[in-house]
């Protein structure tokens, strides 16, 4: 499992990525879980082949990690200072 939390260089992601990443944080840190799918494509309104697609970047990219088949098993990688505020 990769560990960006440690590097000194800033995160690149773009806006639309940041969201997500802010989403997943502020998500995780009410509910005591990570967010399903489910749950990024009701707060975002978009489909949910887009929201797949936008977690396998997100996990190609390094910023998060996930256990394939396993529910709510999104965990993110980077400090939450690294986050944009979530809009």
């Amino acid at each position: 499992m990769p560990n960006n939390i440690l590097t000194s260089t800033p995160p690149s992601f773009t806006s639309t990525q940041g969201q997500y990443l802010a989403f997943l944080y502020a998500y995780t840190k009410l509910n005591r879980r990570p967010p399903a799918e489910a749950d990024f494509r009701d707060f975002f309104e978009v489909s949910a082949p887009s929201v797949h697609q936008m977690i396998l970047t997100l996990e190609r990219s390094g910023f998060i990690h996930r256990t394939p088949g396993a529910a709510r098993s999104i965990a993110l990688l980077l400090a939450p200072e690294s986050l944009p505020l979530l809009r």
